[in-house]
């Protein structure tokens, strides 16, 4: 049997705050989202505010976007998915003091996550700046699959967006070429300012300022499921 791949190589850094310490195991906890027990028919029931939309981020780093994206659309629930724990303890710290009710989170595998989804549950699933695995030998470790892809495809509703940045040349070809072979997607670009240019309300993030700087110009694709 063949291994899957995870998003992540390592989890740790170093060691938190004590407050964020607290934070962690305080206020995260009610935050995780528990994908051993089954997943609500009504998946706007996981978060304590009405919404009316939900959308995933996947490796939200920092969480910089997350947030931004969640005080912008308090009518939008977002599940965000970082197993690295400076990231995830940076961004419940946020959360805590935003009193943003609008978000939950989780700390493993996305894969595992995407899995215990219900099919048609999303919206927009958002892919930002993932570990590129420079390495030839190491791209199969790449989250963009088409197992992971076939798992977006199953829970994006019809007509959801499916949305990848990075900076990596390599990643972002490795990424057309595996999401225009499946047949769930189509890429919306109709010019080449459609993928050179942000999102509109696009906040940016830390991995993305260290790109420019370092002259390295993102690609920002977008496709949607069929």
């Amino acid at each position: 049997m063949q291994r899957r791949s995870t998003l992540y190589g390592r989890r740790k850094g170093k060691p938190l705050s004590q407050r964020r310490e607290r934070l962690m195991a305080d206020v995260f906890r009610s935050l995780a989202v528990d994908i051993l027990r089954p997943a609500p028919q009504t998946l706007a029931d996981l978060f304590a505010v009405p919404v009316d939309d939900i959308r995933l981020e996947i490796g939200f780093g920092g969480g910089e976007h997350l947030i931004s994206e969640a005080k912008a659309s308090p009518a939008t629930g977002f599940i965000g998915v970082e197993p690295f724990v400076e990231g995830m303890a940076k961004a419940v710290a946020a959360i805590d003091a935003d009193g943003l009710a609008n978000i939950r989170l989780h700390d493993g595998d996305a894969a595992d996550l995407i899995a215990w989804l219900p099919a048609a549950s999303v919206s927009q699933v958002d892919l930002l700046y993932p570990d590129p695995w420079p390495k030839r030998r190491h791209w199969k470790r790449r989250f963009v699959n088409p197992a992971n892809l076939e798992g977006i495809a199953r829970i994006l509703a019809p007509g959801g967006a499916f949305r990848f940045a990075s900076d990596i040349d390599s990643y972002v070809a490795w990424t057309l070429r595996h999401v225009l072979a499946s047949p769930a997607f189509e890429w919306t670009a109709e010019r080449a300012d459609d993928w050179r240019l942000p999102w509109a309300g696009w906040p940016g993030t830390r991995y993305e300022a260290k790109a420019f700087r370092e002259g390295r110009r993102p690609a920002y694709l977008v496709f949607r499921k069929r």
